[in-house]
């Protein structure tokens, strides 16, 4: 693999962000490009908001009235992107992570904010590389075993169910 550069912005005031954070999300972009064999420059676009934002941009672009915990915004499509002229990366396009979110579902599913906020970015590279789980199937079990392959790999196993008793 050819150099990766993740642009990391925070537009939100809500929460601090622990430090190694912006960090894991390079690792994670990095191992998830490497392990689907994608051996261009590439870059990507990270940027932390808070609910309120998220929930602007969910019924923006998705018509879902509620905020989500993190979007993605492909900028290629079947494999195909635009390339940055100047540097030669492919422009693989943007991650946005609700963090109030994400720390609210890290407390919720019991793991750690670190585990939150790499499975979110996983699971949003694998979107950006055009994996799809919306329709469920096959389709959504392939994306998860990436998932758990990558933060397996990072040091970020899974260790509890993704079911939780209520």
């Amino acid at each position: 693999m050819n150099q990766v550069k993740v642009r990391i912005s925070n537009d939100q005031k809500e929460a601090h962000i622990p430090s190694g954070i912006r960090l894991l999300i390079r690792r994670c972009c990095h191992a998830v490009l490497e392990e689907e064999g994608f051996t261009d420059n590439a870059e990507v676009s990270v940027r932390f908001v808070d609910n309120e934002t998220i929930h602007e941009l969910n019924r923006e672009f998705r018509n879902i009235d509620k905020p989500t915990d993190v979007l993605s915004f492909p900028l290629g499509e079947n494999g195909v992107y635009d390339t940055d002229l100047s540097t030669g990366a492919k422009l693989l396009g943007d991650i946005v992570i609700s963090i109030p979110k994400a720390m609210e579902q890290a407390k919720e599913y019991n793991h750690s904010l670190q585990r939150e906020i790499g499975f979110l970015t996983v699971h949003s590279m694998l979107h950006l590389l055009g994996y799809d789980h919306e329709q469920g199937g096959m389709e959504e079990v392939h994306m998860r075993e990436k998932e758990e392959t990558v933060l397996t790999k990072i040091g970020l196993k899974r260790d509890n169910s993704y079911y939780m008793e209520r």
